[in-house]
């Protein structure tokens, strides 16, 4: 047997961890990544050959290993993340796919983007400057998106002489923070990115500290990929029927298993329509089974004739999502153009897209301190906030505490497909509860 499928049999075999790094401007993060990849020796010759080269060229004796991650030109220039850069690695123990994400307060919305799909988040603190204001905000977004394991790894602790009161005390401070905002695990690492200390090897300068490496968390950290547990849903991608001689009356519906599990023989609900079924058959890899789960991707055929399209959602018909027309959610603004009241967008659910309008925009979130900002009347880029849509059609949306998967959506600029905002739905409230008219200026929006 050859070492390459020895190696394509043992990552068949391993797990799969997504996770995302944040922090202030300059406190390592993208060093702290270059020196994962380097010590694991995930780095090809060539791109260590590229780093050194440019190192180099910029007067340091030894490569910048934040260079194996900060592409962009402006990025090198100036020494800083502006983009979210995603990047692979595996050990034998696990795979990885890593998100390093910007410090600066105006690309909070890409610390969104690349924590959204994140089941753990590093938050780096530069042990001279301790929890800062940007320390905060990050933990309030990981709080805010669900990750359910948040690393606290104290930085730079070469330059405070590895001294244990200066970690314990960060430590103290940021746990209890990030516990207050129901984080529900948070693990704190005294580190050196850039000399190696506890980042892959145990440091020999911190014999204070028993803890794991950031490596080994990371390789042992619990993640949970059985969502047989959780509620089914299977959103209809696209509806299959051949109608050929071989197969004339084949009626299936394909898609991607968002959450759960599917079992022949079940009854099921196709919302929004509210129509019932039992599950004929499901086709996978283009056999049948008996049973499918997520994240696979499979045909459903039901027992009966109804009408299905691309948009719905197919859920056990015990425990299907409420159908609702109003939605109120936790956003964060993505767009450079500002998100209004009375804005017309398009909202789109997994596979689902429709019109809707915002109805109101209740609160705008300052991550500072937590506190709410009443009535801001608009969302500007890296806002997080409250806001009221009322939808063109139904929707059947799970509560984003429930489902990351379902209970998160977008909104969409009609005129030119442009992501304004990113939305983690919450509780829908009856429509007469704002007693507000629905705008009637132009028809093709009214609803």
């Amino acid at each position: 047997m050859t070492t390459f499928t020895q190696h394509a049999e043992q990552l068949s075999t391993t797990t799969l961890l997504r996770f995302a790094t944040a922090g202030s401007v300059d406190d390592g993060k993208s060093t702290l990544v270059g020196r994962l990849l380097h010590d694991s020796k995930s780095v090809l010759t060539d791109q260590l050959e590229a780093v050194e080269h440019a190192s180099r060229n910029r007067g340091q004796e030894a490569p910048d290993l934040a260079l194996l991650t900060d592409g962009l030109r402006a990025e090198r220039e100036q020494g800083i993340t502006i983009d979210v850069a995603y990047r692979y690695f595996a050990t034998p123990r696990r795979r990885f796919i890593l998100a390093d994400t910007p410090g600066h307060v105006q690309y909070t919305r890409n610390m969104v983007t690349g924590a959204s799909t994140a089941e753990l988040a590093v938050v780096l603190v530069d042990a001279r400057n301790g929890v800062v204001e940007q320390t905060r905000r990050h933990a309030a977004v990981a709080a805010l998106l669900r990750v359910p394991h948040v690393v606290l790894a104290v930085n730079k602790m070469d330059l405070v002489d590895y001294a244990e009161p200066v970690f314990a005390s960060i430590a103290e401070e940021f746990t209890a923070y990030a516990a207050s905002l129901g984080v529900p695990e948070i693990t704190a690492i005294p580190i050196s990115a850039l000399a190696g200390d506890n980042v892959v090897e145990p440091s020999a300068h911190m014999d204070w500290y028993g803890g794991p490496t950031v490596l080994e968390h990371l390789e042992t950290v619990p993640v949970s990929h059985d969502l047989t547990a959780c509620h089914a849903r299977f959103p209809v991608q696209y509806v299959i029927r051949p109608q050929t001689a071989e197969h004339p009356d084949y009626r299936g519906y394909a898609g991607q298993i968002a959450a759960g599990a599917f079992r022949v023989g079940e009854a099921v609900t196709v919302l929004p329509s509210g129509r019932t079924s039992t599950i004929a058959g499901i086709d996978a890899l283009g056999e049948s089974v008996d049973v499918a789960w997520a994240p696979q991707s499979v045909t459903i055929r039901l027992a009966d004739d109804i009408d299905v399209s691309r948009g719905d959602l197919i859920a056990p018909a015990d425990d299907a999502p409420a159908v609702t027309q109003d939605v109120e959610a936790t956003v964060c603004h993505v767009a450079d153009q500002p998100l209004a009241v009375g804005q017309r967008v398009l909202l789109k659910h997994t596979t689902r897209t429709v019109k809707a309008i915002v109805k109101d925009i209740p609160s705008r979130l300052t991550l500072d301190d937590l506190s709410q900002h009443p009535a801001p009347g608009r969302l500007v880029a890296n806002d997080i906030g409250r806001v009221v849509v009322r939808t063109a059609e139904p929707l059947a949306l799970d509560a984003y505490a429930d489902s990351r998967r379902t209970g998160s959506f977008l909104l969409i600029d009609p005129a030119d497909g442009t992501t304004l905002t990113a939305g983690m739905a919450g509780q829908a409230f009856a429509a007469a509860a704002t007693g507000e008219e629905t705008p009637a200026d132009d028809p093709e929006w009214d609803f």
